[in-house]
Parts: structure tokens; C-alpha cells; sequence
């Protein structure tokens, strides 16, 4: 069965002045007093909402600050303690450096050519000991040229006391014959004049001789110089010289490195708070990575006196016997010192500190029981036990347990 569909017809559409055949009802309106009465129930329910809230917890805070009130007007119950003066001694471990004893580097005095040397690096020299020998010919000529000028001078000086003793012979027999008359005065002035010059010759020959001696002296002590010699015992830590090679005198061209390293010298930089108590022959114990469980003894031996302005630290040097040669020069060492402090040190239990915005505090009861927080600085704290060293005199009733309610001038009742 066929349905035919015909046209769907619209919604009509109410035109404008178009009656609908029925009235609208008038739109609903809240009235100004419905408003208000609702506000008033809103105010009221949160009204009663705040009181409800808001009374208990204020009546709790002041019930609380009236507590605190009380408690901080009711004296606490404390424990007190004296400081006890304790050794003020402190133990470092410092860096050091070990070295020589003394050092020096060797040149040759004399000019010439190394014959031969007789001892290499390593090697253990006594003081005196021939390290080298020179050949020096040409201040062996020198040499022998001033010994047969001093011989020509003697024989000057030979001379001219024969001269001067003939003069003198005959200006006496001149002076004989002037009484005489027998002779001009003249004359016997030239005699004179004479016997002067020859005593003068003389004075000059014996100058000549002296310094000619001299001039012997001085190039045979150069000649002493082809020898070269060690200056001190200890070992030689370096050797340039060869057979053949051409020295000349003076600090061009060194010869060897002597170094004595024992006793070995240690220097430590001692920081500033430690300073004031370096003193000579405080013991201090030196120890050496390379030699495990061994420990060498030595003692201070002297300080700079001064810090250094760059790292605030004072030069000590520490003199350690080195027999064996078993710390070497440059070596890296660690040296374990005690040194006092300058200052008296007191000590108190740990839990007597309180660590506060201004400061490190300690709680001091005075003869009116009341609290006092004094200031101090603290110098070691070993853990169970702290070191003060300023803030306090030794003679005051510190408060064992501070606490952060401890105020200035509070009330406390000692427990004793």
C-alpha cells in the first residue's frame, strides 16, 4: 500500500497584534521586605556559625597565653654545672717538606782541567774529602815565577845592606876627618846623604821580599784550590765535572751538589690559631706515606716569628735525626704536633651550648637565681664536652641543659 506524503505545514507563527485566545499570567516579583528578611536569616545563621567557632578557640588561646604567662613566671627547675679548667694542649697534623740540612753548590777556584773525580752522585763524602783535582798550568808558572822573584829580592836585600854598611863605615871615617878638619863639609853632608839612601835601599828590599812572600802565599793557596774538597759531610746529589773539561775560576761552571741531610730539616706552615704556641724542642712525630707504621722523632727547632699575609700561616722548621738517609730531600711528610694555647681553655657538657640567632649562649644562674645568657667562643668540641676559651672566668653555676626558654633575667630554682 502506497502512502502518499503531502506537504508538512509549519508551526504557525504568531504575528505581531496576533491574539493567542487566552491572558498570560503576570511575572512573579520578590517583594523588598522578602529580601530583606532573607538577609537578616543569612547574617544570623553566620553569625551563629562564627560564635560558635571563633569563642572556644579564643577562649583556648587565652586559656594558653595565661598558661605560658604562668609558666614563665613559675621558676624552672635547673641543673647547674662549674667549668673545669682543662689542658689547653692541642694536637695538629700539618703538610711538610722535608729538607737538607745544608746544601751548597761547588765551583772551582783555580783555573784549569779536571784531572780526575773521585766520587758520583749518591755517594756519602766526610768533611776535607777530595771530591776532584785540576791540573792548573798555568798558575803553576805564576807560582814559579813569584819564587824566583822573592830569591831576586833577597838578593837585592843582600845588596843593599852591603851598600848601607859601607856608608855608614864611611861616614864615620868622614865625620873623624871633618873634627880634623881634614875634609870639607861638604863631603861629609854627601856621606850623610849617602848612608840615608843606602838605609832607605834597605827598607825597600825588605818590602819587596814581604810582598813577594805574599804574592807566594796567595798563588799557593790557589794551587790548594786545584784540589777541590768537601766542604761538610753529607752526600752528593749532583755531579757536572768530567775528565779533560776546562774550569775557570769563579761561579760560571759548578762542579758538584753537596747537600747534609742529617739531621733532615722539616718545615711546616702552622696555621694562625695554632701559632702563638710554637716553642723550641716541642716534640713533634713525623710520618712518611712510603714508610708505613714508622715514625721519625724530632723536635721544633725554630719558626719565623711572623705569618705569612698571604695564607696567615708561620714558617717552622723541625730538625729530625736522619741516620739511615731514609727521608730524603723534597719529600712530602705529615707532622703531628701538640702546642699549648695562649689562652685558658674550660670545659662543659655539650648539651650546655645553645646555638642561638646572635650567637653561641650559655645559661648562667646568678646569686638571685636568675638566668643569665653570656656569650662565649667556642674552641674544640670533642662531642660529649665542648671547649670555651673567652665568655667565661672559671667561677660561674652554668645551667647543665639550656633550653629555649631560657630569657634573660628569668627566675629558676637550682636543683642541687
Amino acid at each position: 500500500m502506497t502512502v502518499e506524503s503531502g506537504p508538512v505545514n509549519p508551526t504557525p507563527r504568531l504575528e505581531a497584534g496576533q491574539d493567542l485566545g487566552f491572558d498570560l499570567p503576570a511575572p512573579a516579583t520578590i517583594s523588598k521586605k522578602r529580601i530583606v528578611a532573607w538577609v537578616v536569616a543569612l547574617l544570623a545563621v553566620l553569625g551563629v556559625a562564627f560564635l560558635s567557632a571563633y569563642l572556644p578557640r579564643d577562649r583556648q588561646r587565652a586559656t594558653l597565653t595565661e598558661g605560658v604567662k604562668n609558666a614563665q613566671r613559675a621558676a624552672l627547675r635547673v641543673e647547674v654545672t662549674a667549668p673545669k679548667a682543662v689542658s689547653s694542649d692541642r694536637a695538629v697534623v700539618l703538610p711538610g717538606s722535608v729538607q737538607p740540612l745544608y746544601e751548597t753548590v761547588l765551583y772551582a777556584r783555580a783555573s784549569g782541567f779536571v784531572r780526575r773525580w773521585m766520587v758520583d752522585i749518591g755517594e756519602k763524602v766526610k768533611e776535607g774529602q777530595v771530591l776532584a783535582e785540576l791540573d792548573t798550568p798555568e798558575l803553576d808558572q805564576e807560582l814559579d815565577q813569584a819564587r824566583a822573584q822573592l830569591a831576586q829580592a833577597q838578593s837585592t836585600l843582600q845588596q843593599t845592606l852591603a851598600s848601607r854598611e859601607l856608608s855608614k863605615s864611611n861616614l864615620r871615617r868622614y865625620e873623624t876627618l871633618a873634627q880634623q878638619s881634614l875634609v870639607a863639609e861638604a863631603d861629609l853632608d854627601q856621606h850623610k846623604a849617602q848612608a840615608q839612601v843606602d838605609e832607605a835601599n834597605v827598607g825597600v828590599a825588605g818590602a819587596t821580599i814581604q810582598a813577594q812572600e805574599a804574592n807566594i802565599r796567595r798563588l799557593s793557596q790557589l794551587k790548594s784550590f786545584a784540589r777541590v774538597t768537601a766542604p761538610f759531610a753529607g752526600m752528593v746529589a749532583q755531579r757536572w765535572v768530567e775528565i779533560g773539561a776546562l774550569v775557570t775560576a769563579g761561579n760560571g761552571q759548578p762542579l758538584y751538589r753537596i747537600a747534609a741531610i742529617d739531621p733532615a730539616r722539616v718545615f711546616v706552615q702552622v696555621p694562625q690559631d695554632v701559632a702563638p704556641g710554637v716553642r723550641a724542642d716541642v716534640p713533634a712525630k713525623v710520618t712518611v706515606r712510603e714508610y708505613a707504621g714508622r715514625i721519625f722523632a724530632g723536635r721544633v727547632s725554630r719558626s719565623s716569628g711572623e705569618l705569612d699575609a698571604a695564607t696567615r700561616t708561620m714558617n717552622t722548621e723541625i730538625r729530625v735525626p736522619n741516620g739511615d738517609s731514609a727521608l730524603m730531600p723534597g719529600m712530602y711528610v705529615q707532622v703531628a704536633l701538640t702546642l699549648p694555647s695562649p689562652h685558658r681553655v674550660l670545659e662543659l657538657p655539650a648539651t650546655a651550648l645553645m646555638n642561638r640567632a646572635e650567637g653561641p649562649r650559655v645559661a648562667v644562674v646568678d646569686a638571685e637565681s636568675r638566668i643569665h645568657l653570656i656569650p662565649v667562643v667556642v674552641e674544640r668540641d670533642t662531642g660529649a664536652n665542648i671547649e670555651i676559651s673567652s665568655g667565661l672566668a672559671g667561677g660561674e653555676q652554668v645551667v647543665k641543659l639550656g633550653s629555649a626558654e631560657f630569657v634573660e633575667g628569668r627566675p629558676v630554682d637550682v636543683i642541687r
